[in-house]
């Protein structure tokens, strides 16, 4: 889909779609402190059994949805509206466009936002098929969008935010739809407790420095990337954001799965399988994201031809820090629901937070001395180490966790798996193969060998186990 979208856009059109709808990404980080707050008391309140207090929470956080929903509106139709008319780089041909894309990405936004607690419903009571199925929907429906899209033969922009946003509100509402027929908690009335929504708004507000700092991150960047250098690198960094998403699915799918059962037990008092729990998902976390990633780092030029045909400048190096940024966040994934499932997240979200929204001032003040586009990846990889140390540090305070077993299970394993990495990299520039297809099947082939050395035999045994009751079940 992204190949023919770039095509139909051109470079710079794409571009001005990647910074555009990222700005209401900016705004979103509202929303992703709620999100986090929803699942959490969610799958909290499934774990104590508690039917009557899960619906009111539903109720609770539709309502502060909706309210956030109102509050991104204003600014985004304010301080967001001024921002794209006067401030972002933009062809000044391009100008009325831009703007209908971005009222279209608002929208988009806001049908994203009120959903939030539909889809913390089906987390929390673990339908992860669903999610299966309507993905399907939403692949065929996006499908569909590109031959829409070839077709037509207006301003092909324009039509794309179009086809975005209705594809969004067709997917939004099949969920919904489902939740209103499948649980009962989703019936929404009216709540106003103003001690349990002074609960779940303290919980929230710390929530949203770390949103704010994973935004900075994230669409910052971009931002920062357009006014060093335009919307061309802006392009490269759209697609950088279409690989982290592809692979970051799958592996978050995989976490998704895990999060409500770490909640749960935590809720349960049950800390001895909370801890198993969180560092058996913090190694398959790994190790999933790793049989991706490593051969896509192998094969960046090969892969991203085969994907784009011709793709921006700076793709190749921004594809390839920005997986190894990745690699090294997969590790803390479990970590991040561990600590708030606790709810004890205030210091947490201060100190983790502060590193990663560090991105933006340090690669703004490293781009004044090195004019270059990837040294943004280089910041985020830094603090991005750094806030996995933290991460280690605070899940060792709030639930005491065994660190001695997560070192030997994870940690030991993470950095023998990559060192052995690196030497097969150095290998493949050394050894001839006679098509790119080879290099690839090899590069595929030794991962999968490298992964398979850091399970240990129980690891083995789960897998199995999991794939015997799949086939059955």
């Amino acid at each position: 889909m992204s190949r023919i979208v770039l095509d139909q856009l051109g470079v710079s059109d794409y571009g001005i779609y990647s910074l555009v709808g990222g700005i209401i990404a900016l705004f979103g980080f509202l929303n992703s402190s709620m999100s986090s707050a929803t699942q959490r008391y969610l799958a909290f309140d499934l774990g104590r059994k508690d039917e009557k207090k899960l619906q009111k929470t539903f109720s609770v956080t539709l309502t502060i949805h909706m309210a956030i929903a109102i509050l991104i509106l204003f600014f985004a139709e304010t301080i967001g509206l001024w921002y794209v008319n006067y401030i972002v780089v933009l062809p000044p041909e391009r100008l009325f466009a831009a703007n209908l894309v971005y009222q279209f990405s608002v929208l988009t936004a806001l049908i994203g936002i009120i959903q939030v607690p539909y889809d913390s419903l089906i987390i929390a009571y673990e339908k992860m098929n669903v999610y299966a199925y309507i993905s399907m929907v939403e692949v065929a429906l996006k499908l569909g969008l590109v031959f829409v899209l070839v077709k037509y033969g207006g301003d092909k922009l324009i039509a794309y935010s179009i086809l975005v946003f209705l594809v969004t509100l067709i997917v939004r509402s099949i969920y919904q739809i489902y939740c209103i027929r499948m649980y009962k908690a989703s019936k929404y009335s009216f709540e106003y407790d103003k001690i349990y929504i002074k609960e779940l708004i303290s919980y929230s507000g710390w929530n949203l420095f770390g949103g704010l700092a994973s935004v900075s991150r994230g669409q910052g960047i971009n931002v920062v990337l357009n006014l060093f250098f335009g919307t061309v690198v802006n392009a490269a960094y759209g697609l950088t954001l279409q690989v982290q998403s592809a692979v970051n699915q799958f592996v978050n799918n995989f976490q998704v799965a895990v999060n409500p059962q770490i909640i749960k037990n935590y809720s349960e008092g049950n800390l001895e399988r909370m801890h198993k729990l969180i560092i058996q998902s913090s190694k398959f976390s790994f190790l999933l994201m790793f049989l991706l990633v490593a051969p896509i780092l192998l094969n960046t030029d090969f892969i991203l031809s085969l994907w784009l045909k011709d793709s921006p400048d700076h793709t190749t190096i921004f594809v390839q820090l920005s997986l190894i940024a990745i690699l090294i966040d997969s590790i803390s994934y479990p970590f991040r629901t561990g600590i708030q499932a606790t709810g004890n997240i205030k210091t947490y979200q201060a100190v983790v937070g502060s590193l990663q929204i560090l991105s933006i001032p340090i690669s703004i003040i490293w781009l004044y001395f090195e004019n270059k586009p990837s040294i943004v990846f280089y910041s985020i990889i830094i603090l991005s180490f750094f806030s996995l140390v933290c991460r280690i540090y605070f899940i060792r305070k709030e639930v005491n966790m065994n660190l001695k077993e997560f070192f030997y299970q994870v940690i030991i394993r993470v950095v023998l798996i990559s060192s052995l990495a690196y030497c097969n990299s150095e290998f493949l520039n050394i050894i001839y193969f006679h098509s790119y297809w080879n290099r690839l099947l090899y590069s595929v082939l030794t991962t999968f060998i490298l992964v398979l050395f850091g399970l240990s035999i129980k690891d083995i045994y789960m897998v199995k186990t999991f794939l015997t009751k799949s086939k059955h079940g």
